[in-house]
């Protein structure tokens, strides 16, 4: 599982998307969600403005699982 740093209190899953290069542009972001199972905490997530935040797993099935630690976190959480 890869870690992904934010360094806002939250991120929208579409920008999420973008950050891990599962998009080329933000535009993407609802076909993409409409073609592609998203996990966000085990549940499958089809809104791009689903609020992602400090703690949150994201699990981008073909890109990769992420945790989510907001910037300044300690990775021993």
């Amino acid at each position: 599982m890869n870690e992904l740093s934010i360094t806002s209190e939250f991120v929208t899953l579409g920008q999420l998307l973008k950050m891990t290069d599962a998009i080329d542009s933000g535009g993407m972001a609802k076909w993409f969600l409409h073609e592609h199972d998203v996990f966000v905490n085990g549940e499958i997530e089809r809104r791009r403005g689903k609020k992602i935040k400090d703690g949150d797993l994201v699990n981008i099935p073909g890109v990769g699982r992420y945790k989510i630690i907001a910037a300044g976190e300690s990775n021993d959480r």
